[in-house]
């Protein structure tokens, strides 16, 4: 999927942060310029995030690194907002919900960090997960302490600051790879499911796959042939190429024969001659 241009995403984010000024993280909020924003967010992709310390919803610890060998998707909101963030956490839901029908319910991993670290409890992301419905398997809702979300804020291109609502923050959700590394961001509020499912959808059926297994064969089959249906607002497995691979090695096959039978009968006539 062709990623937004810079005008595109610039004027989204002129929409989406209501005050003139950002900070990065705890820092002293700077005069806020929406292309710089997005430049110093899109800086962050094929960075390798760190590997930070986390307590999900029932006080479990969770290290960034324990979760390597699938891509994760994450997303910082703060629990005592009452608009964006739970529009971007019911958005990533639909989505999520779509690539775990798609791809396998275990083939990847979410994130929501709350990021208010005063506040964004384990007990008030349990309950704010449970407030916006999130029941999906392998999502998890984390809290930490102010370093450890500045500095992986920092890692994600992340900007968040204080503001009289409480936080004007980059409405951002983040794909990362396999191995740690940042593949791709999704920003607004309100994106389509898509947005997160084909950059997943790269990941775990690999763009780069391997020809030499047959597992890696499969997976290449099923990246180019797994398509997004608005319709259903499902992805499906498309036959319709194996089915014209079919029917054209037949109509192969029957012009070879066709055409190896004329050239025998000419041989058979200038044998006889």
């Amino acid at each position: 999927m062709r990623a937004p241009s810079l005008p595109v995403i610039a004027s989204l984010l002129a929409v989406l942060f209501s005050v003139p000024a950002f900070g990065l993280g705890p820092e002293e909020p700077s005069a806020f310029d929406a292309e710089s924003a997005i430049q110093y967010s899109q800086a962050a992709i094929g960075r390798r995030v760190g590997d930070y310390g986390f307590l999900d919803s029932d006080r479990n610890e969770v290290r960034l690194a324990d979760l390597q060998g699938k891509p994760v998707v994450v997303n910082l909101v703060y629990t005592a907002c009452s608009y964006s963030c739970p529009l971007i956490v019911q958005t990533l839901y639909n989505a999520v919900e779509i690539a775990q029908d798609a791809l396998g319910e275990d083939s990847f991993a979410v994130l929501t960090i709350g990021f208010d670290t005063r506040d964004d409890t384990p007990a008030r992301m349990r309950a704010f997960a449970r407030t916006q419905g999130v029941d999906l398997p392998n999502w998890r809702f984390l809290s930490s302490d102010e370093a450890t979300v500045a500095s992986l804020s920092e890692d994600l291109g992340f900007i968040y600051f204080p503001s009289p609502k409480g936080f004007d923050h980059l409405a951002q959700t983040t794909v990362i790879d396999a191995e740690g590394v940042i593949y791709r961001h999704v920003y607004g509020a309100d994106f389509t499911a898509p947005a997160v499912v084909e950059p997943l959808k790269d990941l775990v059926f690999g763009r780069q796959g391997n020809f030499t297994s047959v597992a890696g064969l499969i997976n290449r089959v099923r990246l180019f042939c797994t398509f997004y249906d608005p319709a259903s607002e499902r992805y499906r497995f498309d036959y319709a190429i194996f089915i014209g691979a079919a029917v054209g090695s037949v109509s192969l096959m029957a012009i070879g024969i066709i055409l190896l039978r004329a050239w025998l009968r000419i041989r058979r006539k200038e044998e006889r001659a």
